[in-house]
């Protein structure tokens, strides 16, 4: 596989994985999306780190989406407490 291909691919995994996370819909299969999209990410970036040219702009956006799992890690968290101590729901169960 000649390099700009492999570079294609593995830029497509992160953000593959990266939109699963953000669109899982399944909040009991969040956590694991997010796990898995933050291992591509580290991956990626461990890769790029290595690699030869100017990759900034793929940089910057990584770190972008990692700050964005966060953000979606600490509101999952949020709201699963809240729900633990009030039986607060973001839904209604009431037609």
């Amino acid at each position: 596989m000649n390099t700009a291909a492999s570079t294609r691919l593995n830029n497509k995994a992160w953000r593959d994985s990266y939109r699963a996370a953000l669109f899982e819909l399944d909040v009991t299969k969040l956590p694991e999306r997010i796990a898995e999209a933050e291992r591509s990410l580290v991956v990626r970036a461990r890769e790029l780190f290595q690699a030869a040219g100017d990759n900034i702009e793929e940089e910057q956006a990584l770190n972008d989406a990692m700050y964005a799992l966060q953000a979606l890690r600490s509101t999952l968290k949020h709201n699963t407490a809240k729900r633990e101590t009030t039986g607060y729901s973001d839904h209604s169960e009431a037609a």
